[in-house]
């Protein structure tokens, strides 16, 4: 299935989610069930990957959020301003069809969530993440996600490192 081409798309009520299988019945439950209420209310937004024939093969959620100045690693929190919160961006979940596993979509979602979060005309540090267990923290660390020292499972990327762009001193 590698020689397969997607698209990403924001989900609408024409694409077909109820065969989609990742094997986390949580996500798939999320995502057949109560995917469509979140994007009407604006709490997140919804990205498909489709196929050419418009299967759904992933999917992830994006969504404002801020984190603890005091929460990041003292190194970058000095050079940021003494706010409570920073802006932030949340990926809240990502998941792949188990027909595409193994082709590196996941990765390429990841990729597709950061390019959005940086191409945002609303100011954000960090896209973070909530992993659900280690091996998906290890997935985003592998991205160059970063933990959050309390928190192992949540993990953040600075947007600015993404860009190339330095911060400013």
């Amino acid at each position: 299935m590698s020689n397969n081409s997607f698209q990403v798309a924001r989900l609408v009520n024409d694409h077909e989610r109820s065969a989609f299988n990742s094997g986390s019945v949580p996500l798939d439950n999320y995502f057949k069930q109560q995917v469509s209420q979140d994007v009407r209310r604006r709490v997140t937004a919804c990205f498909v990957a489709l196929t050419e024939d418009q299967q759904i093969s992933g999917y992830y959620i994006l969504a404002s959020a801020s984190v603890l100045l005091s929460d990041l690693p003292l190194v970058l929190s000095k050079r940021l301003p003494r706010y409570p919160t920073v802006p932030a961006i949340r990926m809240g979940r990502l998941a792949v069809d188990n027909k595409f596993k193994g082709i590196g979509l996941g990765g390429a979602l990841l990729t597709d969530a950061l390019t959005r979060s940086i191409r945002s005309e609303i100011a954000a540090y960090a896209l973070l993440v909530d992993a659900k267990d280690e091996p998906a923290a290890a997935f985003y660390k592998h991205h160059g996600f970063l933990e959050l020292p309390s928190q192992p499972l949540k993990l953040f990327i600075p947007l600015a490192t993404v860009t190339g762009i330095a911060p400013l001193r």
